[in-house]
């Protein structure tokens, strides 16, 4: 991983905590966290997500971050993607305030993708074929309470009302300020549409050179099988690659930006579904998080966002990868919003290198996602 790999991560905490018998029977079945050594200097990290909720994969993309002690968590951007931005967010919130998490400093994003428009999507449906996902474009169902037009109503939601929406900062001049104030040092993760990334290159030419690195969640290569496959299987076009899609232009921005390092964690994500176990679990934990995690989460969804957090902040957890350039079709046809991946060596020289992450450590990842259910949070008031 260039960067965060010459900084050695330390091992993840000893999870075997005695006397929760359930949540320890858990860690025993999947086998005991090795032990992690909080260290003097902060691991700075800025996350940038499509909120939605409650629950779901985006929310709890926060997990790991919360309650890794050498983690200083210095804001959340909200984008619109999935959600509404300002839905998203209003979950966002609710969730933090459930978990005694409200001091973290949160920022409304972009609304809108920069070019891409929901009557351009549904024009190239109607050439293409349908996007099962569309996110705050979806249309309203049975199955999902979707508002395509109206992009500032926040419907009551399921876990209750939310503070009022931050104001300030937007989150790509969140991101900018943080890069200043720890140059080298902050890990951009960025779990939805790159929108917010992509105006804070356009605002700041030395953004991209502040930062110590960008992980991101996205950019499916090489599995046109496998989503047909996915789809027969499940119902759900997973291969879609939502987040490249719905703004395809900000992916090209930010993924041809000269960053210290990329990592790129986006097929590999599909086959680490969330568990019955790791439900189970959080039904026995002791922490606000275990009780919000108990009550919303959805077993067999793939842990996207999970994942990507967690080896933002531990890259021992990858097992296998492979070095490439990548970049997104940006052209008006059939593969507008495809992510695409070259060997360096065919590449124009000034494309940055892309650690494409192909395998993790799922045993690890499960039991370091476990120890969140009874940790305490290391990065929200007590």
């Amino acid at each position: 991983m260039k960067t965060a790999e010459r900084k050695a991560a330390p091992a993840m905490r000893r999870g075997a905590r005695a006397a929760r018998h359930a949540l320890a029977a858990l860690c025993l079945a999947i086998g005991p966290a090795s032990a992690r050594a909080s260290t003097d200097a902060p691991n700075y990290v800025f996350l940038d997500n499509d909120f939605s909720g409650p629950g779901e994969t985006n929310i709890q993309s926060l997990y790991p971050l919360l309650t890794d002690p050498d983690v200083k968590l210095l804001g959340i951007g909200t984008v619109t993607g999935d959600a509404w931005r300002d839905e998203g967010t209003a979950h966002l919130l609710a969730f933090l305030k459930q978990t005694q998490c409200g001091l973290i400093p949160v920022y409304l994003g972009a609304n809108r993708p920069l070019l891409r428009t929901r009557a351009e999507m549904s024009a190239w449906e109607a050439q293409y074929g349908p996007l099962l996902w569309k996110g705050a474009w979806q249309s309203a169902s049975p199955r999902h309470a979707g508002h395509p037009d109206q992009p500032s109503l926040i419907p009551p939601m399921a876990e209750g009302p939310a503070p009022p929406l931050p104001k300030g900062p937007s989150a790509a001049q969140a991101m900018i300020e943080a890069v200043h104030r720890h140059p080298h040092e902050v890990t951009i993760i960025a779990a939805g549409p790159l929108t917010d990334l992509a105006e804070a290159i356009r605002l700041d030419d030395t953004f991209v050179s502040l930062a110590r690195g960008l992980v991101f969640m996205g950019g499916l290569i090489d599995i046109d099988g496998a989503q047909v496959d996915l789809e027969k299987q499940h119902g759900h076009d997973f291969y879609t690659d939502f987040n490249m899609i719905f703004d395809p232009e900000a992916a090209h921005i930010v993924l041809t930006a000269p960053w210290a390092s990329i990592t790129n964690l986006g097929n590999v994500t599909l086959a680490v579904p969330l568990t019955q176990a790791l439900r189970d679990g959080a039904a026995h934990g002791t922490t606000p998080l275990a009780a919000y995690f108990s009550r919303y989460a959805r077993v067999g969804i793939p842990m996207w966002d999970e994942l990507t957090a967690a080896v933002a902040i531990h890259p021992d957890l990858v097992t296998g990868s492979r070095e490439a350039t990548m970049d997104v079709e940006t052209a008006r046809g059939l593969f507008y919003g495809r992510a695409h991946a070259r060997a360096p060596s065919l590449s124009p020289r000034d494309m940055p290198t892309v650690r494409i992450v192909t395998s993790v450590d799922m045993a690890a990842f499960y039991r370091l996602f476990a120890e969140s259910f009874t940790a305490p949070s290391a990065a929200c008031a007590r």
